[in-house]
């Protein structure tokens, strides 16, 4: 099974724990969007090659993150970052990039840290993640940059989708929605046109999804509740299957959108506007 195949999880109970499909190559971003519980002493997350552990990321709420690595089942010297990127009761995004010399991790769209290997990441084969988290995606894809270039996040928000659509692509969008917002667009976009307008209208207090080809709209598809709330954050995830878009909004499955525009490689654009405040697209 070819990498971009290997299908994300979505809402996957904890302890959970998947087998890495052709193990892990240069250049592979593991993405996880969930959670903290409130009453979390901790969680962890954690690369395994066989019994031994590659990279073993613990938050520990007493101090902060951990980063530690086993050799031969003994643990290593541990490296201690005390800051706390993950708050109680917060949502959350942590990246793993896998480079040729090194894990290089972030969280919410910021760079964290950097460990060498240890352990031949092309031997590793396992993800686990464990603790007082509920999480809301983990995704495994090649992505062509960890960390969005400062001052990119701004709104309007456009970038180029590297490659295209493709059955199982995942695309994360994080931020925050102020407290008088209008409204928000998240817009699948190809040469001639939109394959996928996504628009929570907080004046109408409804979820409007549309195509826009040929010169003209499509029939909408409106509904309600309103997933999204004013004044908080939110974390919107857009898988693309096979027949259909599947929406996620704050790790619960809000959305369902049929395919109209079929070339899905030709869809290589996402524009964001409106009233959000971006911390974390992931494109």
């Amino acid at each position: 099974m070819a990498l971009h195949q290997q299908l994300p999880f979505f809402n996957p109970s904890v302890p959970f724990s998947t087998p890495i499909q052709g193990g892990l190559i240069d250049g592979m971003i593991i993405t996880v969007s969930g959670r903290v519980l409130p009453d979390a002493e901790g969680f962890s997350m954690n690369l395994h090659q066989g019994s031994n552990i590659s990279l073993d990321l613990k938050a520990r709420y007493e101090c902060s993150l951990n980063i530690e690595h086993d050799t031969t089942h003994k643990w290593g010297l541990e490296e201690k970052k005390f800051e706390t990127p993950f708050p109680r009761g917060q949502l959350f995004v942590l990246q793993i990039l896998v480079t040729l010399g090194s894990y290089k991790v972030s969280t919410n769209g910021k760079p964290f840290m950097e460990y060498k290997h240890h352990i031949p990441f092309k031997s590793v084969d396992r993800f686990n993640v464990d603790g007082k988290v509920a999480l809301n995606s983990v995704v495994f894809q090649l992505a062509p940059h960890l960390v969005a270039p400062p001052g990119s996040l701004k709104v309007p928000y456009k970038s180029v989708i590297h490659g295209g659509l493709y059955v199982g692509k995942v695309i994360i969008v994080q931020g925050f929605i102020p407290s008088q917002p209008y409204r928000i667009v998240i817009s699948l976009r190809h040469k001639h046109g939109i394959a996928f307008d996504y628009s929570p209208r907080f004046d109408q207090n409804v979820v409007v999804r549309n195509t826009y080809e040929d010169g003209k709209w499509g029939k909408e598809e409106r509904s309600e509740p309103m997933p999204f709330k004013k004044g908080e954050p939110l974390l919107v995830t857009i898988f693309c299957g096979q027949h259909q878009y599947e929406v996620f909004v704050n790790g619960e499955k809000a959305h369902t959108y049929n395919h109209r525009f079929t070339n899905l490689e030709e869809i290589d654009v996402l524009d964001i506007r409106g009233g959000v405040q971006l911390t974390f697209v992931q494109p």
